[in-house]
């Protein structure tokens, strides 16, 4: 994904205006109000899927409102989908009001009134769904104007990994390939939204889904820190390393298992470019650093050598 805006390199006291404004850019304009904006601080990632705009967020505690001023400036006739990987928000919309947590995403659309009211800082994902598109998938075209549903199961979990997985791999992936996906996705959404029902429990298990798919999340931004261990990820995500390692139980595999196969995958991925860098540069770049440690993982999961691998 491409980072379209980030507060870490300003200046403190230019961050909250600068991230108001970036925010009014990417997505439409709004009124923001930060609990602490001398502390602010937050990013935007994006990618487009054809017409579907998929953003992965960061966002320090605020509320954000859009009302009839803003509007009348006609910009996007769209909806949001948002699918909370850490945090918690509530979202208001014509009368109606709806949590969105890790266990349950929420939708709502950008040309009527609406408030979202963040209780801490929260890092999701964000679809802008084109409203005339989306609507030819719905009986009738009844798009429900604000909604929730279960992300922690069913299609409501199949569509979070699949985002999960988009935002992942769209740097490799061709403008033919995303806007097929981006397709793919809209249909998903729109099973997920006509499936869903608000009465469902969430279960523990459920629970736990969501926390990993947050920390896994937040392992792939640093898997190219060689330094990264079990006691920083559990510290960053404000978890105990014995419920770090209950959790990745769910992949049947340990965390550091998971890490190193993360590494290789983007390696691999790297590599299949043959745009001439050399092998240990990949292999440094990723996490590794050893260019030996790097060819034994390479061949014990993919059966050959990183330089073998080029003449496939």
């Amino acid at each position: 994904m491409d980072e379209v805006f980030s507060t870490e390199q300003l200046p403190r006291e230019r961050r909250y205006n600068a991230w108001r404004d970036a925010l009014c850019d990417c997505y439409v304009h709004v009124d923001v109000t930060a609990t602490h904006p001398q502390d602010y601080r937050g990013f935007i990632r994006q990618a487009a899927f054809g017409n579907i705009v998929l953003t992965d967020v960061l966002a320090s505690q605020q509320s954000i409102r859009r009302n009839a001023r803003h509007i009348s400036q006609l910009e996007k006739d769209c909806y949001y989908l948002q699918f909370i990987l850490q945090g918690n928000l509530l979202v208001h919309q014509r009368g109606q009001s709806h949590v969105s947590n890790a266990a349950r995403g929420t939708m709502f659309y950008a040309t009527e009134q609406y408030e979202l009211q963040g209780r801490d800082e929260v890092r999701s994902f964000y679809l802008e769904l084109p409203r005339a598109d989306f609507a030819e998938r719905f009986p009738k075209q009844s798009v429900p104007v604000s909604a929730s549903f279960d992300s922690s199961r069913g299609m409501g979990r199949i569509a979070t990994e699949f985002c999960t997985m988009l935002a992942s791999e769209s740097d490799g992936l061709d403008s033919g390939a995303r806007r097929q996906l981006g397709h793919q996705l809209m249909d998903m959404l729109a099973i997920t939204l006509q499936s869903s029902n608000e009465d469902t429990p969430v279960l523990d298990g459920s629970v736990r889904q969501a926390r990993l798919r947050s920390v896994k999340l937040w392992i792939e931004d640093r898997l190219t820190d060689p330094d990264l261990d079990l006691d920083e990820i559990a510290a960053a995500n404000g978890i105990s390393r014995r419920y770090l390692h209950q959790l990745f139980k769910l992949e049947e595999m340990t965390v550091s298992q998971w890490i190193w196969d993360r590494r290789l995958q983007r390696c691999y991925a790297e590599l299949a470019k043959r745009d001439g860098r050399l092998i240990t540069s990949i292999a440094y770049e990723n996490g590794f650093n050893s260019s030996a440690h790097f060819s034994t993982m390479f061949r014990k999961k993919y059966g050959v050598s990183p330089r073998e691998s080029l003449a496939i």
